[in-house]
């Protein structure tokens, strides 16, 4: 695996939300494909989603990008991680970390996270956060738990 120079991050755009829709898929289909199994990706859905984000000015949406496309997304809105993906060819190369300080930096002290993404919570844990206690149900077929994590 090979990862080019790394980009700036920069604020996405709304000319970013089918990208942004994109990335989470390509990241989704492979980190979470034993979760979701062979359900059909929620497309139009997490575009709308994507939108609503982008038009909120509470929530920033930040993007690297190389010349393939997006690379890495976190949004946040102050006080909360909403969204952190990271394509798979960039797995491991410290922007799920990235992401996820600049995000922390802006006052995040909390996220939801599925409690079978095994990667993400080790990622949340190894930089201190732990689990709060609280769940609820995630709003995507097949409603797996999503478990809320916090700052030490």
């Amino acid at each position: 695996m090979t990862h080019p120079r790394r980009r700036s991050w920069r604020r996405a755009t709304t000319d970013d939300v089918v990208a942004l829709r994109d990335l989470e898929r390509t990241a989704s289909l492979q980190g979470l494909a034993h979760v979701f199994g062979e359900l059909p990706y929620p497309d139009d859905d997490v575009l709308a989603r994507w939108a609503l984000l982008l038009d909120d000015p509470t929530v920033v949406v930040e993007v690297v990008e190389d010349d393939q496309g997006l690379v890495a997304l976190t949004a946040h809105d102050g006080s909360t991680l909403r969204h952190l993906a990271v394509r798979p060819d960039h797995w491991s190369a410290g922007l799920g970390r990235e992401g996820f300080a600049r995000a922390e930096a802006a006052g995040a002290r909390r996220l939801w996270v599925l409690a079978d993404n095994g990667r993400a919570r080790r990622l949340y844990e190894s930089l201190g956060w732990a689990p709060s206690g609280d769940s609820q149900e995630c709003p995507w077929p097949p409603f797996p738990t999503e478990l809320e994590y916090a700052a030490p």
